[in-house]
């Protein structure tokens, strides 16, 4: 069978074949969001940038990244596509070094999009539409909020892109905007 350039339409539906839990499609929405949002800023490929954020996870915890890489290979997905998805796990379950603009992207905000999220939610208004990067970078701080959160990759992903930690929190705000009915982060707060 030869190599084949998912849709979107495609690409959630195997998502959701091995994603079941509420968090997890939420946490994959948000990272699509964001990749979306930086490539259009970028002028790179929409698209790709989105499902490849959206299929970044399995629910395969213990097997991350090598289960997701059998997965989208036993679907002939193309090989960028599979490398950029196994890249983000580099230094944790992958060796796989982030290269493109794409990888280094996902490498970055995949964790950010948590302490977002994570932000967003103990606000009044429990939405990302009015969560300030002061806001997220005063929650960076404390290493018990969201503790989950690997604040070193963030901080690495930064380093990799050029980037300062506060432009990265702000990408990541914006691109999780266009999405906040989808995740359950519009909270009570309309443009």
């Amino acid at each position: 069978m030869s190599v084949k350039i998912p849709t979107r339409e495609e690409a959630l539906q195997l998502f959701k074949q091995y994603n079941k839990t509420d968090g997890l499609v939420k946490h994959a929405l948000s990272v699509e969001a964001v990749m979306r949002y930086i490539a259009e800023k970028l002028g790179e490929d929409v698209d790709q940038w989105g499902i490849i954020g959206l299929v970044h996870y399995e629910m395969f915890p213990e097997e991350h990244c090598v289960k997701c890489t059998e997965i989208l290979t036993e679907n002939n997905w193309p090989q960028e596509y599979i490398r950029a998805v196994a890249s983000h796990g580099w230094g944790i379950c992958t060796d796989i070094q982030p290269e493109s603009q794409l990888e280094k992207y996902l490498y970055t905000i995949d964790e950010l999009t948590g302490l977002v999220a994570t932000t967003a939610l103990v606000r009044p208004s429990k939405s990302v539409l009015d969560t300030k990067v002061k806001s997220v970078k005063k929650k960076w701080k404390d290493k018990r909020f969201a503790a989950g959160v690997d604040r070193s990759i963030i901080e690495k992903g930064a380093e990799i892109l050029g980037l300062e930690i506060s432009d990265v929190i702000e990408l990541t705000i914006m691109g999780m905007r266009t999405a906040a009915d989808e995740i359950g982060l519009a909270g009570d707060i309309r443009d």
